[in-house]
């Protein structure tokens, strides 16, 4: 079929949708998170354990089993890119009892920073003095949108643990990128989905399923991260990512940031104060230029490292 200027431009059309839709879900992830009433172990053990059945099905319904491209080194950089995803969704978790969704997720969307700042660390990648003084742009807006106070220190509140947790689950969401960059030739879908069957005996030890039995109706808020903010949400992102420029992601994954802090609004009340909301504009300039100064990622390593973006995401990133 000849690719042609309407094609293209469907496609990306599509594409946006598709990626809107996911960084949508990805801003309702806290409210799942809050409202299922689990420990974060808990709630990160039955979103891999839902999350796996839901990619695993996908997976095998599309056949990418056969011929999945693993070789040993790239598994074993699966399985550590894993490690570090999932014990990032556990301090994100974490920082929202401590702090507010709206707090966390700002603050855990520093990710981009510490992605440049540890590539030049670690493995010597280029950084320039405008890119130096982006990153410190950001952490400016991010003392200030943390409202984190010396009183906050010296009383030692769990506001204070919530901020650094936030902070640590980002640190780990870099790694996981830095790492999963250095697999090539598998799809992503099955690098997501090995990296959530890793969470399962990872988080096995920590899964309180005494807690549990009262769960009742709650069960329902926890397979929903399962089947919708890990099954659904990456399918829909990494088939975007796939018909996307690099800059047009940039843009569309500060969609998870805004919808999360309308929904903190919407069902909890919780909002950011005045001080706070100016220094979000600095993070999101500054994510911004850094992001695109970088250069453009293949789309494998893009749609896992945008996974929460998590993560994910990823997301932001699989925030």
């Amino acid at each position: 079929m000849t690719t042609t200027p309407g094609n293209m431009k469907t496609a990306e059309n599509k594409g946006t949708a598709q990626l809107t839709i996911a960084m949508v879900l990805s801003g309702t992830l806290g409210v799942f998170v809050v409202e299922s009433g689990a420990s974060p172990f808990d709630v990160v053990f039955f979103r891999v354990l839902f999350g796996a059945l839901a990619l695993g099905a996908y997976v095998v319904a599309r056949g990418w089993l056969r011929g999945h491209g693993f070789t040993p080194r790239t598994l074993g950089l699966t399985v550590l890119g894993g490690l570090f995803i999932v014990f990032n969704w556990v301090f994100l978790f974490q920082s929202y009892e401590n702090t507010s969704i709206s707090v966390a997720t700002v603050v855990y969307h520093t990710q981009p920073f510490y992605v440049v700042l540890l590539g030049a660390l670690l493995f010597r990648e280029r950084l320039t003095a405008v890119t130096v003084g982006w990153v410190a742009l950001a952490f400016a807006g991010l003392i200030l949108v943390s409202g984190v106070t010396p009183a906050d220190f010296a009383s030692g509140g769990s506001y204070v643990a919530g901020v650094g947790q936030a902070l640590l689950a980002a640190l780990l969401y870099a790694l996981s990128t830095l790492v999963t960059k250095r697999v090539t030739g598998v799809r992503p879908h099955l690098i997501a989905l090995v990296q959530v069957v890793v969470g399962i005996p990872l988080l096995l030890p920590f899964a309180d399923f005494g807690a549990m039995s009262g769960t009742g109706a709650d069960w329902g808020w926890l397979v929903g991260l399962g089947l919708i903010h890990t099954g659904l949400m990456y399918v829909l992102m990494y088939a975007a990512y796939a018909k996307l420029p690099t800059a047009k992601i940039a843009v569309l994954a500060f969609t998870y940031p805004a919808v999360a802090m309308v929904a903190d609004w919407a069902v909890y009340g919780h909002h950011i104060g005045p001080v706070q909301a100016l220094s979000v504009p600095l993070i999101v300039l500054a994510s911004l230029k850094v992001t695109l100064a970088r250069k453009p990622a293949a789309s494998a390593t893009r749609t896992v490292t945008r996974s929460e973006s998590v993560p994910a995401a990823p997301v932001p990133s699989r925030r």
